[in-house]
């Protein structure tokens, strides 16, 4: 039955838009949202890098989602740039293969940092007598190395479980990335195995990753109930808005795209999901923690202030 079908060596992705009048404007937004999205994550890191006062548990992970998002973002939003003006863009399997293994791993990455950071703000804020114990120096570094080998992991699985299919049917994948699900639909083979995989491996890392950051924030709204100190509660409650923001940004579309069955997958409705997803949040992370931060917001300017006075 194979015999008389073609193999693919090669895929098309559609990019953003076949329109003359959008390249341009979506050229200049995405250049926007990219170089915004570099300088926002690098200040991050410089800033925590470099001011002592910075130097805990929160503000390290705070470090390591903003490297999760540069890597997050240049693992699609470069080739958007480059390809922005062209109909065709034709990308070989191998590269297609790496492009997905790359947003699968730091997006998973990104998933379960999001739930270590509710975990260290929990032990902050209901632990705050053993906090420096639950979270010290070793313990922070190993749960950072577990996401970035978790999230290797499930990526690995996805990708070689996708790419050992063979894609006779058609190369042309109605995506501007090479993402897991319109990659499927282009199988000539039965892919309830990759679904069962999806479902299983993704959904307990990003299930089980929400389902932590919900008991966790669980026990840290009926913890700050508790506390009597308005000024104390304030900075908590600040600082805990800005990480569910995050996570729900983040959480929302990934349940909304991967955690349903292949034969629910609409084309036009999650390439403005995947835009989101991949594009904007990268960017809005920096601005959503440095905006209600006030210890980020000091030292950006008290670097400005060592800046000028060097």
């Amino acid at each position: 039955m194979m015999k008389n079908k073609t193999l693919v060596a090669e895929f098309v992705l559609s990019g953003l838009s076949s329109n003359p009048a959008l390249q341009l404007p979506l050229f200049l937004l995405c250049l926007f949202v990219y170089t915004v999205t570099l300088l926002g994550n690098l200040t991050i890191i410089v800033l925590i890098r470099k001011t002592p006062g910075l130097q805990t548990p929160m503000y390290f992970f705070l470090m390591n989602l903003s490297l999760v998002d540069i890597l997050y973002s240049s693992s699609i939003t470069p080739n958007i740039i480059i390809n922005i003006f062209s109909h065709n863009i034709t990308i070989s399997i191998t590269a297609c293969a790496v492009q997905m293994f790359l947003f699968i791993g730091l997006a998973s990455s990104e998933g379960m940092l999001l739930a270590v950071m509710a975990y260290d703000r929990y032990a902050a804020i209901c632990k705050p007598l053993y906090y420096t114990v639950i979270m010290n120096k070793v313990t922070c570094i190993r749960l950072v190395c577990s996401v970035y080998t978790a999230g290797c992991i499930n990526s690995l699985i996805h990708t070689c479980a996708a790419f050992s299919l063979p894609f006779c049917q058609s190369n042309h994948v109605n995506h501007f990335y090479c993402d897991i699900n319109p990659i499927l639909k282009l199988s000539c083979k039965d892919t309830y195995l990759n679904e069962i995989f999806l479902f299983v491996f993704a959904g307990s890392i990003e299930v089980g990753s929400f389902l932590c950051i919900v008991i966790s924030y669980t026990y840290i709204i009926i913890t700050l109930l508790k506390i009597a100190s308005s000024k104390g509660s304030s900075k908590s409650v600040s600082t805990c808005v800005s990480h569910f923001t995050c996570v729900s940004l983040f959480y929302c579309p990934v349940f909304f795209m991967y955690l349903r069955p292949n034969s629910a997958y609409a084309e036009d409705q999650d390439w403005v999901v995947s835009v989101f997803y991949t594009v904007i949040i990268p960017m809005l992370n920096p601005m959503i923690y440095s905006l209600r931060n006030q210890d980020v917001k000091k030292a950006f300017v008290q670097f400005n202030v060592n800046r000028i006075q060097i």
